[in-house]
């Protein structure tokens, strides 16, 4: 009976797989018609703009201590001192 039962759930599950890849698939697609750096503000919860919390401090505002910051070669901004360490 076991033997019988096993193509048929296996079956089922492939067709709900096939049609959940094909659901994120479409959702990307969809997203990848929008234009770039236009929020979508439909799907914001809040309203609100989300700071990080490791900006804050301990009393939950925002710190102003230096920022560590990785610069990677070829990297090049304009402001900065153009000496780089180790030269």
């Amino acid at each position: 009976m076991l033997s019988s039962l096993f193509p048929l759930i296996y079956g089922l599950v492939f067709i709900v797989l096939l049609w959940q890849a094909f659901q994120v698939m479409g959702r990307g697609f969809s997203a990848a018609g929008k234009p770039l750096g236009t929020p979508d503000s439909g799907k914001d919860r809040t309203g609100k703009v989300t700071i990080h919390p490791e900006l804050l401090d301990g009393d939950g505002r925002l710190t102003e201590e230096d920022l560590l910051t990785v610069r990677f070669s070829g990297d090049e901004e304009s402001g900065e001192s153009s000496t780089r360490p180790g030269e």
